[in-house]
């Protein structure tokens, strides 16, 4: 079936549709891991049997595309991957991002992270949209933000040592990012969707915060 494109699409069920059986933790070291029983509505009526899943609670993250539309130029940041060690590119080329540490808002979290990761003040905030990267067995979510910045402050090497955090900072014209995009050579999809927003939205971004 083709949905129209002036239906209003809204949920039929909200977390009151589902059950929370039981959770149990299986484990919990740099990440957590945790056993879910539950239950929900079905589309058909009445309730599904009892599902067991395996739950990864990844915590909740921010990324944040450094934008300077001045030079309209972009920051990225270079760092090894732990999930990418078996590719041909361990090294990863990405926005800057970070996770939501408690008691911090997801502002707060993109201006430190820049500071962090990338050594540069944002000066403006927009966000960009959410996203779950992987639902289906993870909790994980992320907020995605595009961020005002002076590029020519961007440079060197980053990262916190606690962290064991080796981070290089690379700045690039807005049209060699996308191209980075279209070649594939970017694999984040964090960073695709927030440049692809920024391809969509420059023009007004541009003169709002030249404005400013």
């Amino acid at each position: 079936m083709v949905l129209s494109s002036n239906i209003d699409l809204v949920n039929q069920f909200g977390s009151e549709d589902v059950e929370i059986i039981s959770k149990e933790p299986l484990f919990n070291g740099f990440f957590k891991m945790t056993k879910v029983a539950f239950r929900h509505q079905l589309f058909s009526g009445g309730w599904s049997e009892v599902i067991e899943r395996e739950l990864f609670e990844r915590g909740h993250a921010v990324a944040l595309l450094p934008y300077d539309p001045k030079t309209d130029q972009v920051v990225l940041i270079e760092q090894i991957r732990v999930g990418a060690l078996e590719s041909n590119a361990p090294w990863q080329y990405e926005i800057v991002a970070g996770m939501i540490d408690k008691d911090e808002s997801a502002e707060q979290v993109a201006v430190r992270e820049a500071d962090e990761e990338a050594g540069i003040t944002v000066a403006h905030l927009e966000k960009i949209s959410h996203f779950y990267p992987s639902s289906g067995g993870c909790t994980e979510r992320i907020d995605v933000f595009v961020g005002c910045v002076d590029a020519s402050k961007a440079e060197g090497i980053h990262g916190l040592e606690d962290e064991n955090e080796d981070i290089q900072v690379h700045v690039v014209s807005r049209e060699e990012a996308y191209a980075l995009v279209n070649r594939g050579i970017i694999e984040n999809a964090a960073s695709i969707i927030a440049l692809q927003w920024l391809e969509l939205n420059v023009s007004r971004l541009r003169s709002q915060w030249n404005a400013q």
